[in-house]
């Protein structure tokens, strides 16, 4: 059986919402976890009004800027990377063409597309997000806003994008990239130009997506890829964005899950509130959970569907409650063995206008309109995470969750891989990360777990 931990024995740790009770209430060296604000317990509901502020704030701010392009990329490059010479250039190029550039605000590629476009007369923007560590508003930003929370501040520098530029970086750079292209596939956002900057930092990210993504887990489409447009080169790369139509800031108030866009707080904001409140409350029911990832694609009589489901039943039998997203596939299969062990078996869901699509070994379900808040549901109570193949949402789950280990918005939880055989060529891109652009740090490496085994699974968790 699993160990609980104390019930009042909060660690004092600055966390989004993605952090669990049981986790802040483990006992953690102090000196790891840097503190910028109090720890987050999702069981104290008035947290949700500073969540709606951050929204309400965002949306004001966005609400007065036009002909927006966002570029994403490392921070720790510096000024004499090639990249941020090409950052630099292209920030210009599109200060002198009357368009808006929206980076993250920090140094670094953020620093490099501001200044450019500073020094041009260009409108420069900065959202910025607030670690334990800290984390400056570079000189060229005219314009600047902060966030506690992770999720919020993404949601507002993916909102009024025309067109995305990704450049080299870190687990930070890759959780944006995938949250746009999944958004972008899953039609919760509009598709727009996505350039992807560095030939040599992002052929090995497209081979994994066609020969494992789409290859083994028959999760993503080659001509969704095909549509990206990869370079070295800042002329090639605005060439490509420039005619990029600038949409308008409205959304349809039929669209219930159109939170990327500009529109400032209105009827969605409640609607917002009402998913976190109703979503938390689901969450105090959970205890000595463990989420688990993977792909719709994977059907039944596959080797990692037999494998998900011999999961889902020795988390049951060890006493676990199983969270999946409640869909087919991997979600289907996990599901399904923690069903049959008599284990608690949970789906966390997206709602559409057509229903919700759950498998039929749930012992309790939460669906969610808003793709980010059901993002933050099905993660936050977990003791660990579980990812066997999948694509864009797979992958966006799994750096959004390095990502938030990293900058300490989380204490370290177990974060599992399973199937050497899919993660590998990822786990090789991590040490080129680290070896050769110096995007994360030696350490960052050690965050996950990759095991071949249900047994293996086990020895991992708390």
């Amino acid at each position: 059986m699993p160990k609980k931990s104390p019930a009042n024995n909060p660690v004092q740790v600055s966390e989004s919402p993605f952090a669990t009770t049981e986790s802040a209430n483990r006992i953690l060296p102090p000196q790891n976890f840097t503190t910028a604000g109090a720890a987050v317990n999702y069981r104290d509901s008035w947290r949700i009004f500073r969540i709606i502020s951050e929204f309400i704030d965002g949306y004001q701010f966005l609400s007065k800027f036009k002909k927006e392009v966002t570029i994403l990329g490392s921070a720790r490059l510096p000024q004499n990377s090639k990249y941020y010479q090409i950052a630099e250039e292209l920030g210009r190029l599109l200060g002198k063409n009357g368009f808006t550039t929206i980076t993250g605000g920090g140094p670094g590629i953020m620093e490099a597309a501001n200044r450019g476009a500073y020094e041009v007369g260009g409108r420069t923007v900065g959202i910025n997000i607030q670690l334990p560590f800290e984390q400056r508003i570079n000189p060229y930003v005219k314009d600047s806003t902060g966030f506690y929370y992770f999720f919020t501040r993404k949601v507002m520098l993916t909102s009024p994008a025309n067109a995305f530029v990704f450049f080299p970086g870190g687990f930070g750079t890759l959780d944006e990239f995938f949250e746009v292209v999944d958004y972008m596939e899953l039609g919760h956002m509009q598709k727009v130009p996505v350039v992807l900057v560095g030939k040599e930092f992002w052929s090995p990210i497209l081979k994994f997506l066609r020969a494992n993504s789409g290859d083994i887990a028959h999760s993503v489409s080659e001509d969704f890829i095909n549509a990206w447009f990869v370079t070295d080169n800042a002329q090639e790369a605005f060439d490509f964005i420039k005619d990029a139509p600038d949409f308008q800031n409205v959304v349809e108030e039929s669209d219930m899950s159109g939170i990327h866009c500009q529109a400032g707080p209105d009827w969605r904001v409640f609607r917002i509130m009402a998913e976190l409140v109703e979503g938390f409350e689901f969450l105090t029911k959970m205890q000595n959970d463990v989420t688990l990832f993977g792909t719709k694609s994977i059907l039944p009589g596959s080797s990692y569907y037999d494998a998900a489901y011999q999961v889902g039943r020795s988390l049951a039998m060890a006493g676990f409650t199983t969270i999946t997203g409640g869909g087919p596939g991997i979600m289907e299969a996990v599901n399904k063995g923690a069903f049959e062990a008599g284990g608690e078996s949970v789906g966390i869901n997206m709602r559409t206008e057509h229903g919700e699509r759950l498998n039929n070994y749930l012992t309790k379900s939460a669906g969610f309109f808003f793709p980010f808040v059901r993002k933050l549901i099905i993660t936050s109570p977990s003791q660990a995470f579980v990812f066997f193949p999948g694509g864009f949402g797979t992958l966006h789950q799994l750096f959004e969750l390095l990502t938030l280990q990293e900058t300490k918005k989380m204490p370290p939880t177990p974060t599992i891989l399973y199937g050497s055989d899919f993660w590998h060529p990822m786990i090789e891109y991590f040490k080129l990360l680290y070896r050769d652009f110096k995007t994360i740090s030696m350490l960052d490496q050690n965050l996950v777990h990759v095991v071949d085994t249900p047994a293996d699974v086990l020895k991992y968790l708390p």
